[in-house]
């Protein structure tokens, strides 16, 4: 009897241990406990799926020939400050292809100058591609370009996590499929159109000066209507320096409120990067209109007052996707490292502009490859019909193992309970997402939640028909049921987990249930059925067992 008592505590142990875990699952509940009972317990239970409680599932691809094109961008810069550092007067550094960077000069003899400059650019190659005494042409090794093509996957995950995470979105799921492909799943999403802009914007912050030499500026139209911006560009094509481009900034008029937009004509040549920020935080102005302030690092604070320095009282865009949200008047040389970022939008707006500065730009732009919005109701009715499922299984399952099995089928369903018990626990002590397939690994361990009993039941009925006590033939039912019982889980569970490794977001749902099921399943089987047969069938003399 020593021996049952242990089992016994173990098995209330295990019982009160899985309704304390339960407990944050059903907030009423935990918040109607003693503090130092929240401070013990997880503060979140079971959360549910995408498919349960609605939201987004997006699958995006990252244009990774953009990232090698923007890459080969920076080093042009990069390029031009050296030439100028060095009084090498160059007639014009462009990229010119994807991957190729071409140098044009008059003198020839300066060809052997610049050609000592590629051992500043180890990630660039000469090419006689240029068939020209008086240029030169340089081009992306291809290591480099595929180490360009995986970093743009693996820093748009990270930004993307880091969007999300200040977005505030619980249990997101952002991870990579196939080459270059990113699966963003956000459940309980409220603003789906604000949570995908924000996911999707590159967020590359530029500062570029403004060309007010040229006389296309003059040309130039005081405000166009929305949407009307490649009619502008197609207009003026041919006509704007090679250096240049037209660019727009977004405005309203405060009576009407209707959008509009200011053609700019912007020099293309970078003078900074949003990638030198080390904060970006919203602020109210002197007359309630929101704007974002902006911290830069150490380096670039000091490259942000030299470049203000050389350009008083010339004109600066601040430019976001190739949309210029102010284009200020340089006063002074700023000091600092700080900068304000203003225009017409709303505070929300401003928000989501502070966090994707922030979390950083994306390396390239993303293309939405699929975009699925999973709405509430539907996810309601999958919680309804999962329920019903589940309650009619537990029902069919419950009245079966009662009328063929008569007391030791009522110890059966006990076992059942027992398991769903634990299993809920399980869950909510891992703050597990519940998701449909999920609901379906329960319903599926209800089934084997009883197999095992089966399995011994009949095991002792073979016993009491070949002649033995009752309690000789409940002892020996388990002993030979035991080895069948393990191989029957294991190979199962072996299954759970290569679904588990292997699967997706949902096929992994049903692998955790179900291998938590299994092994739950073990226990309550084993050790929970056995505590109850022991405690009524310990005496020796019983003559009759109800099986």
């Amino acid at each position: 009897m020593k021996k049952v008592s242990g089992r016994s505590w173990l098995l209330v142990l295990v019982m009160t241990v899985s309704v304390v875990c339960v407990t944050p699952s059903y907030q009423p509940l935990y918040q109607a406990l003693p503090g130092w009972a929240k401070a013990v317990l997880p503060n979140k239970g079971i959360t549910l799926g995408l498919d349960l409680q609605g939201g987004i599932h997006m699958v995006m691809e990252v244009d990774e020939d953009r990232a090698v094109e923007i890459a080969v961008d920076r080093s042009v810069n990069s390029l031009q400050d050296l030439l100028v550092d060095k009084k090498i007067p160059a007639e014009s550094v462009k990229r010119t292809g994807p991957q190729h960077i071409t140098v044009q000069f008059q003198n020839a003899d300066l060809k052997g100058q610049i050609q000592k400059l590629i051992d500043d650019f180890p990630t660039f190659v000469e090419t006689d591609s240029s068939g020209s005494a008086n240029s030169l042409v340089w081009e992306l090794r291809e290591t480099e370009t595929k180490r360009i093509k995986d970093s743009a996957i693996n820093q748009a995950l990270e930004t993307i996590r880091n969007r999300i995470d200040q977005f505030g979105v619980a249990e997101p799921v952002v991870q990579r499929q196939g080459l270059k492909q990113i699966v963003v799943q956000l459940p309980g999403v409220k603003e789906p159109k604000r949570a995908k802009d924000l996911i999707k914007e590159t967020a590359l912050l530029e500062f570029k000066m403004l060309d007010e030499d040229s006389q296309i500026k003059l040309e130039l139209p005081a405000s166009i209507p929305k949407d009307k911006e490649a009619e502008v560009v197609k207009q003026f094509e041919g006509k704007v320096p090679e250096g240049d481009q037209i660019l727009f900034e977004r405005a309203f008029e405060k009576d009407t409120g209707r959008e509009y937009r200011i053609p700019y004509l912007v020099k293309k040549r970078v003078m900074l990067t949003g990638d030198v920020l080390s904060d970006a935080r919203v602020s109210i102005g002197q007359f309630n209109d929101p704007y974002v302030s902006i911290t830069f690092d150490s380096k670039g604070g000091q490259e942000f007052e030299r470049i203000t320095g050389d350009n008083v009282k010339k004109r600066m865009a601040v430019v976001l996707d190739n949309t210029i949200y102010s284009a200020p008047v340089i006063q002074e040389r700023i000091t600092g490292g700080r900068a304000q970022i203003t225009g017409t939008f709303s505070t929300q707006e401003a928000n989501d502009l502070a966090i994707v500065l922030r979390a950083g730009a994306l390396p390239a732009p993303l293309k939405i490859v699929q975009d699925l919005t999973v709405g509430p109701s539907l996810g309601q009715d999958s919680i309804e019909k999962g329920v019903k499922a589940t309650l009619f299984a537990g029902a069919m399952v419950v009245i079966f193992m009662i009328v063929y099995y008569r007391l030791s089928g009522v110890i059966a369903d006990f076992a059942l309970v027992l398991n769903l018990v634990c299993l809920m626990g399980a869950l909510s002590a891992l703050t597990a997402t519940l998701t449909l397939p999920g609901i379906a690994g329960i319903v599926l361990t209800i089934g084997m939640g009883v197999d095992s009993n089966v399995l011994i039941f009949e095991r002792i009925r073979e016993e009491l028909r070949s002649g033995k006590a009752v309690r000789p033939a409940i002892d020996g039912g388990y002993d030979k049921a035991l080895l069948t019982i393990i191989d029957s889980h294991v190979t199962t569970l072996i299954t759970g987990v290569a679904l588990f490794l292997f699967g997706t977001g949902p096929i992994k749902g049903f692998a955790v249930t179900l291998c938590l099921g299994i092994a739950i399943n073990l226990f309550t089987a084993l050790v929970g059925t056995k505590v109850i047969f022991d405690l009524l069938y310990h005496r020796q003399k019983v003559e009759t067992l109800s099986i």
